[in-house]
């Protein structure tokens, strides 16, 4: 269409062509960044259509320009067309129009330039039609300046189905690398996989899916088994340091895949990058720790004083520390057929001494408020502890200490803290029956929030799971209390029966009757 209204540029008939357009209304060319005033007025409405009339009313095309330079307060996006259909007729009423400064289009043209931005595509239509009938060049910067910004208020047009430019792991790997991801549909995901023959996936590729499986909580066997299969088929070739990023999402998801290969040939690349990558090493043990499958050679080796000599000298130290601490926790209650070398008491640091960071950044969404106000309506503030870290180094959500009776006791009466290491009994019973010589019994309430869980709602995260198992070992009660349950209750009073009901359950007293 704008190469039509170029090409008239020369016809005779261009000027006369504008006598036929009829004028330009404000209201009809919709609101803008200049603030236009809807119908029915407002303080400025009349400086507005007033300034219109002055357009409409000039006697020379300089006389335009400087109503459109002296009124910068009052000029909206509609005046622009109204002075260049002015500036036609002026130069079409006459036999012979009378020759126009150049100077004087050039500020014009100016003046339209510079504002166009702000124009809405209407108001761009408007002025490039009586731009080009005018006889303004086709390049020139008028009208450039007017198709493009045209151009920029066209919608975008929507990008070609990966598919048709993709093949195989380009595609998976295009698609895992965008970040609007999490708008694909699941089966996009794992159509795009069955699509990839073995030959096209790559450890960038792999590691990628990992990643993104593990970051949006997605718990999907099919992937999962995919990397599990590509980890054995490509061991030789894999580094450590690719490896931990490849079974991070199992240990997160706490899922143990399928693939008999997968334990042993975890266990050769151990033993083969141990002392190579020693923060992969760990990174690797912490993700085989929440499943439960620790090797005892691989043990071995981080609890030697080599092993711990060396890392104390880096950077990352600490964190690393922290992991060995939490290694030497799971040996200590879940492996007591462990008989090689442990972390020394002087290396040994809390483990999560504070809440984790997925809870401290979703606080705001968490249920952990109105739970306390519970429990000190329901309780008081003497009989229980919020967010009490407890030997190794756990971070309880609520501990209530419990007598023998099943009286719940002030806290303050009582030494909150099971001794760790436990003592000794059978493996097993400190989960089943948390009972020690101590009188007290200590009871922890559990919050299972959404983002405790993988994103079928179902399975604990493997952090977790951890957690509460490693609890329930040394001897503590634990209370669950679901995010389905919860957000079924409606208010503090609800809330009050419910925590009411949950610990009666468990045969507990309080208030009067219960001491």
């Amino acid at each position: 269409m704008l190469r039509v209204l170029l090409s008239a540029q020369n016809s005779p008939t261009r000027l006369s062509g504008l006598l036929l357009i009829p004028p330009v209304q404000p209201c009809c060319l919709g609101p803008s960044k200049w603030g236009d005033c809807p119908l029915g007025g407002g303080p400025s409405t009349g400086h507005v259509q007033g300034l219109q009339r002055l357009l409409e009313q000039a006697r020379s095309p300089g006389e335009l320009l400087r109503w459109l330079g002296q009124n910068p307060t009052k000029v909206r996006t509609h005046h622009y067309p109204v002075a260049l259909r002015r500036l036609g007729q002026l130069l079409g009423s006459r036999p012979r129009p009378p020759p126009v400064e150049q100077a004087t289009l050039q500020d014009l043209s100016q003046l339209i330039i510079r504002n166009c931005p702000s124009f809405d595509m209407h108001t761009i239509h408007v002025c490039l039609h009586l731009a080009v009938l005018l006889g303004f060049p086709s390049d020139g910067p008028l009208v450039r300046a007017l198709e493009r910004e045209g151009r920029l208020r066209l919608p975008p047009k929507p990008p070609p189905p990966l598919s048709s430019l993709l093949r195989g792991g380009q595609r998976l790997e295009a698609a895992l690398s965008c970040p609007r991801f999490l708008r694909y549909p699941r089966q996009h995901l794992i159509s795009s996989l069955a699509e990839t023959r073995p030959e096209e996936l790559t450890p960038h590729v792999m590691v990628l899916l990992a990643q993104h499986l593990a970051r949006h909580r997605l718990r999907e066997p099919q992937l999962l088994e995919a990397i599990a299969r590509f980890l054995v088929v490509q061991e030789n070739q894999l580094s450590s340091k690719v490896v931990q990023k490849l079974v991070l999402p199992f240990g997160r998801l706490n899922y143990l895949p399928l693939e008999q290969q997968f334990m042993p040939c975890l266990e050769r690349i151990l033993a083969r990058e141990a002392g190579v990558a020693p923060l992969a090493t760990v990174n690797i043990l912490m993700s085989l720790c929440q499943l439960r499958c620790l090797p005892f050679r691989a043990l071995h080796f981080v609890f030697s004083p080599g092993f711990i000599n060396y890392i104390s000298g880096t950077p990352h130290a600490l964190i690393v520390r922290r992991y060995l601490s939490l290694l030497d926790t799971a040996v200590e209650l879940e492996l007591p057929g462990y008989r090689g070398p442990r972390l020394p008491r002087r290396q040994q640091v809390p483990i999560f001494p504070q809440p984790l960071i997925t809870d401290r950044a979703r606080c705001k969404y968490s249920h952990k408020d109105i739970v306390a106000e519970g429990l000190r309506q329901l309780l008081g503030e003497e009989k229980y502890r919020q967010d009490l870290t407890v030997p190794p180094g756990y971070c309880t959500d609520f501990l209530l200490c419990v007598g023998s009776s099943g009286a719940v006791l002030p806290v303050r009466t009582q030494d909150p803290f099971l001794p760790y290491p436990p003592r000794s009994c059978p493996q097993g019973q400190a989960a089943s029956s948390p009972t020690t010589r101590d009188p007290a019994q200590r009871v922890v309430l559990v919050l299972r929030e959404r983002w405790h869980f993988c994103r079928d709602g179902r399975v604990l995260l493997g952090s977790r799971a951890l957690r509460e198992r490693h609890l329930g070992l040394m001897g503590y009660q634990l209370l669950p209390l679901p995010f389905e349950e919860l957000e079924s209750q409606r208010g503090l009073p609800q809330l009050k029966n419910y925590l009411r009901q949950k610990l009666q359950a468990l045969g507990l007293r309080w208030g009067p009757e219960g001491g």
